[in-house]
């Protein structure tokens, strides 16, 4: 999901091109589910479907399929047969989620995948030992610990951190790597890995004292914001067009969002899912929709390329669901949650789903144009 230089160690591309779609496909199925999950959290009249579809829908959304995408990637970059069974159990677990599998199952299997992540970036770190990879490397240690502590019977909102720091942590990670470009000094990355740190201990005192920890996670989430904002090459390429300034402009809302998010997780200091329109959901969905789906939009004109084989043209369009994503967002958490105004909040929920299926339907239609162009030109 969110690198935009993969490590190359030789994929076979016929090993890619076996794999991947039928392993997209489960990504696919699963983030449905978990949108018409999103759909009955939201109040609206509709279907909820088993027990295990309502109340996965975190778990879905951020293991079945952000974790089956990350892991995807990840195996198509290291080129080893092996790494597929990451994406393979992370798309399989979220599927047996969504149609209420035994109760155990989807669990284990979406942690199996987080040891299988954690596998590959120890294999990437004996070829290239990096800061950058041993962080992305204590996200999939995240993985992990949410996935045993949902084995332990833990509601999702008290493992909620843990699947934050996944992602943060992963995404951290990959711009850590790229703001070598700017020139970034010894000093200030330095720093970026006290940030990482406190945003670990934070994790750790989530699960034993969560009002020290939520804050203690919400300081180094801050602290993250600024950092990346300042140092990440978007501050240049922002300047530039085309798809640099998009994905620029897409990176730098994001981290808005994660700055949001801190300051949010500073002054509520609980996670506590309460009734609807309440701070637990603005406290998640700045970071899950503001900040991580945000940086789907930016790095989705460079992963699938290299995770498909195929070319996605950037196209002027792909603002359209950017700005939706953040304007509904907006909505969301300012008219309905900080309003108090049940209509405004489920309005901003409905277009923040509809923001990411009109992304995913430009990017699908954008391939297939693609492809029939080029078969035309062969031809």
């Amino acid at each position: 999901m969110v690198t935009q230089r993969p490590i190359s160690l030789g994929t076979p591309r016929g090993r890619r091109t076996r794999w991947t779609p039928p392993l997209m496909a489960c990504a696919a199925a699963v983030v449905i589910g978990a949108l018409w999950s999103g759909l009955v959290h939201l109040g609206l009249p509709l279907p909820e479907g088993g027990t295990s579809l309502h109340e996965g829908h975190g778990p879905m959304m951020i293991l079945g399929f952000l974790g089956t995408v990350i892991t995807l990637e990840r195996a198509v970059a290291l080129g080893r047969a092996w790494a597929y069974l990451g994406p393979a159990t992370a798309g399989l677990g979220g599927v047996a989620v969504l149609v209420g599998g035994p109760s155990s199952i989807g669990p284990v299997l979406l942690t199996v995948a987080g040891v299988v992540l954690l596998a590959v970036f120890v294999a990437v770190h004996r070829i290239q030992p990096s800061v950058h990879n041993a962080v992305m490397a204590a996200g999939a240690l995240c993985w992990i610990a949410a996935g045993g502590l949902w084995l332990a019977g833990w509601d999702v909102e008290r493992f909620v951190p843990h699947l934050a720091g996944f992602l943060v942590l992963t995404i951290a990670g990959e711009r850590l790597e790229l703001s070598r470009l700017v020139g970034a000094t010894g000093r200030s990355r330095a720093v970026f890995v006290a940030i990482v740190a406190v945003l670990l201990v934070g994790l750790v005192l989530a699960a034993v004292a969560p009002p020290v920890g939520i804050r203690t996670t919400g300081a180094a989430l801050l602290g993250l914001a600024v950092w990346l904002a300042r140092n990440d090459v978007a501050r240049r390429t922002v300047r530039m067009t085309g798809a640099a300034r998009y994905m620029a402009v897409a990176l730098l809302a994001g981290y808005l969002w994660m700055a949001v998010t801190g300051v949010l997780w500073l002054w509520i200091g609980r996670l506590h899912e309460g009734g609807p329109h309440q701070p637990y959901d603005a406290m998640l969905h700045a970071l899950f929709l503001g900040f991580v789906i945000s940086m789907i939009f930016a790095h989705a004109p460079v992963v699938i390329p290299a995770v498909l084989g195929r070319p996605l043209p950037y196209r002027p369009a792909f603002y359209l669901p950017l700005l939706l994503l953040h304007s509904s967002l907006l909505l969301r958490l300012v008219g309905g949650v900080a309003g108090q105004h049940l209509v405004l909040w489920q309005w901003g929920g409905v277009l923040n789903e509809v923001a990411l299926l009109m992304f995913i339907a430009m990017v699908t239609i954008t391939l297939v144009r693609s492809r029939r162009r080029r078969t035309a030109a062969a031809r």
